[in-house]
């Protein structure tokens, strides 16, 4: 409990104790479900049981980008991956010193997860194309939730790797 004493004249409105924890796990309840669907959408998670998609939903943090705003940099360590909720990103690579466009990923989409997999640094730069919201997993929520499915992560990170390699020489010739 805290003692709080106003300074100028005003408006109390005040809340119970159950109505407050209603509205709480009402909103959480809600944020649950919609990234449990975002998450469904995902091909690589759908070996997840039930209850180890609530825990992956539970761990997304929602995150928003402003139009050309750079959401992840090439050469980085990483520090988690990303789930597009809304809008499209843009992934670029450096090519000689001249940032050059290999691809583009929309709602449902994901990125960021080749150099968690591969413990090496980010292969591409990411950049919002308008405005982004995106779901967050840190790290070692990956490493906690996703950690059975390295494996399955792994073979998906060769074919990425090897994709990206393709189209970074498709852009230069």
């Amino acid at each position: 409990a805290a003692s709080i004493q106003a300074v100028t004249e005003g408006l109390l409105w005040a809340m119970d104790r159950q109505t407050f924890r209603r509205i709480l796990l009402k909103s959480a309840f809600k944020k649950r479900k919609m990234y449990e669907t975002l998450l469904d959408s995902v091909p690589m998670l759908k070996a997840l049981k039930s209850y180890e998609r609530m825990n992956l939903a539970d761990a997304l943090v929602s995150k928003h980008f402003c139009s050309t705003e750079r959401i992840i940099k090439q050469g980085d360590v990483a520090d988690g991956m990303y789930f597009i909720e809304d809008g499209n990103v843009v992934v670029k690579m450096d090519q000689d010193g001249k940032e050059i466009e290999i691809s583009r990923l929309g709602k449902g989409q994901y990125f960021g997860e080749l150099a968690l997999v591969t413990h090496r640094p980010r292969a591409a730069s990411v950049y919002a194309d308008g405005d982004v919201k995106v779901a967050y997993l840190d790290k070692s929520a990956f490493e906690r939730i996703l950690g059975f499915l390295t494996d399955v992560l792994k073979r998906n990170a060769e074919i990425y790797e090897e994709q990206l390699s393709n189209l970074a020489r498709e852009n230069i010739f």
